[in-house]
């Protein structure tokens, strides 16, 4: 009941954002609503499942403690733990379901969806420039940026390749920039822009007359085909296929010849510096799908002692606590996906903090649960 309620809140506030207003202005018919409801499940499913298991142990166990079931348990010689084993399991294999989900059934569903949102009609900046996209369509180039919200744009990345596309010679890094279209052309004009060559390993920052004339070109998407796919979108083994396009054009990059070792092991130290910056954005959506399988786990195992230490029947206690370790859980990914360019942080490893905080100290609440303290 609980993951039906979640699922219910999550989809009605994505319809309510592109669907519904659709709808309401008569621009799509009632089947493409419903259509895009059943699309969207699976994306909310991944969010769903571990918060309806969490407010599902707090409640459960809250009352099982609160009308003294758990001392009746002990006193018949049964341990804590042999209670809460099915329980445990069951959020492993929901785990399964939701590394299933979340790395191949959800992205695929989410494609499909924003594709049915664009043949209705609804189209934006976005569409000439997508946002966590690593865009190749221009020659010379490889841009990724990492909002874009109406003209304005922050976390700019544009690769420069040589005349062969196959070597990444130099890339462009800037916090914003602006973005303005003038028939078929886009004209990206960029703030606290940074240049960085690989070949000759020298960083210099672009003055604000030369950031827009480097970076303007040709652009006329011209069906929902052409558009590319976020990397948030993008199914586990696209995001490794990623990986590898980017490393491999990297590593082309690094021409060795004959040189000393000490300049070989700079050469090899300056080539993992910016294969970690360059591919940070990659990383962290790979780690983000496989750190996110784990909520289950960490959740059943965080809720099953608070429920039992609550020791309260109520149903509103359970959703309120539900809600605040949901935030704080969630709230680590977004600190990561909100640095995904800056590899210095370890963004992609920040993602995997919550499971470690959670399951570690819902594993020592419920040892010393099963010891009575």
């Amino acid at each position: 009941m609980t993951v039906a309620v979640f699922t219910f809140v999550l989809l009605l506030a994505n319809v309510l954002k592109e669907v519904v207003t659709l709808l309401m202005s008569g621009q799509v018919p009632f089947t493409t609503l419903v259509f895009a409801i059943a699309l969207l499940i699976p994306f909310v499913m991944v969010y769903a499942l571990p918060m309806g298991m969490l407010t599902g142990t707090l409640l459960v166990f809250g009352r099982f403690s609160a009308d003294n079931e758990l001392t009746a348990v002990r006193a018949s010689g049964i341990s804590l733990i042999s209670v809460v084993s099915p329980v445990l399991l069951l959020s492993v294999l929901l785990s399964g379901v939701c590394a299933l989900v979340n790395m191949q059934i959800a992205p695929q569903c989410r494609v499909a969806y924003k594709r049915l949102i664009w043949n209705t009609g609804v189209s934006r900046m976005g569409a000439f420039l997508p946002e966590k996209v690593y865009i190749k369509d221009f020659p010379g180039k490889i841009v990724y940026v990492g909002s874009v919200r109406g003209n304005h744009l922050r976390e700019i990345l544009i690769y420069k390749l040589d005349a062969a596309n196959d070597r990444i010679e130099g890339y462009i890094r800037a916090s914003e920039g602006n973005l303005r279209s003038e028939k078929n052309v886009l004209h990206l004009q960029l703030f606290d822009g940074w240049y960085v060559d690989l070949q000759e390993g020298t960083r210099v920052q672009l003055p604000i007359y030369a950031s827009e004339s480097l970076l303007s070109y040709t652009n006329a998407p011209a069906s929902d085909t052409d558009r590319k796919v976020r990397l948030s979108d993008m199914t586990f083994p696209e995001l490794r296929r990623e990986l590898r396009g980017i490393e491999h054009k990297l590593a082309a990059s690094v021409s060795l010849g004959k040189v000393s070792s000490e300049t070989l092991r700079e050469k090899l130290r300056e080539y993992q510096q910016e294969a970690e910056d360059l591919t940070s954005p990659i990383k962290v959506q790979i780690h983000r799908q496989v750190a996110f399988s784990f909520a289950c786990i960490a959740f059943t195992l965080v809720g099953i002692p608070l429920g039992i230490r609550a020791h309260r029947r109520e149903t509103t206690f359970g959703i309120a606590v539900a809600l605040v370790l949901v935030v704080l859980y969630y709230s680590f990914f977004i600190l990561g996906q909100s640095i995904e360019t800056r590899a210095e942080f370890f963004p992609h490893l920040i993602l995997w903090l919550p499971n470690f905080i959670f399951q570690s100290i819902g594993a020592v609440l419920l040892w010393r649960a099963n010891r009575g303290a």
